[in-house]
């Protein structure tokens, strides 16, 4: 479990592993996302941050549905915090994590119907592909109902979201029509 526990010794954090993940084999919908950051990693529960909120509304969910497991399965790439670096940016999720939890994780997971691929590394590994993040969602319709990739929540895509209307415009309202059928 503590496979990381050199590696974010010498971040610039200098923290212990505190895996965040949660799901339970019932679950209908498969929240893909990178790693937790230092306020998740912190409180324990998954997207409990701005993001999450941010997240949530795009979702149109309630945060009790949200952190119900036999709803939303919440399992990013890397189940820990990565840390930051010695300039305070974000380190990426190690691979180590994905490769060795991620295929005995979502064989758990047998009721899914909808995938939701947050930020880049979540959509390279389960697309089997990377591309940059614009070019994927913008390409969302090939892959919705049943899978959909999103930017990362994070208010550092605040201009991102500003520079691409149709997201907010087109993709959410399907991703919302998405959630509530595979929650029926």
């Amino acid at each position: 479990m503590h496979i990381c526990a050199e590696r974010f010794a010498v971040t610039a954090t200098g923290h212990a592993p505190r895996p965040v993940v949660w799901f339970h084999e019932a679950a209908k919908i498969l929240v893909a996302g990178q790693a937790p950051g230092w306020q998740v990693h912190q409180k324990g529960r998954p997207f409990d941050d701005p993001s999450g909120v941010r997240l949530r509304e795009w979702m149109g969910v309630e945060p009790e549905d949200f952190w119900d497991r036999t709803r939303f399965a919440i399992v990013p790439q890397a189940f820990c915090f990565p840390g930051y670096s010695a300039d305070g940016a974000d380190l990426p999720p190690p691979r180590i994590c994905a490769e060795t939890w991620q295929a005995e994780v979502l064989a758990s997971l047998l009721e899914i119907r909808l995938t939701l691929l947050i930020g880049g590394a979540a959509q390279a590994w389960h697309l089997g592909r990377k591309a940059p993040v614009t070019e994927t969602v913008r390409a969302w319709r090939d892959h919705a109902p049943r899978c959909f990739p999103l930017p990362h929540p994070s208010w550092r895509n605040t201009g991102w979201l500003k520079k691409h209307p149709w997201f907010e415009a087109e993709l959410l309202p399907a991703l919302r029509h998405a959630i509530r059928e595979a929650l029926r």
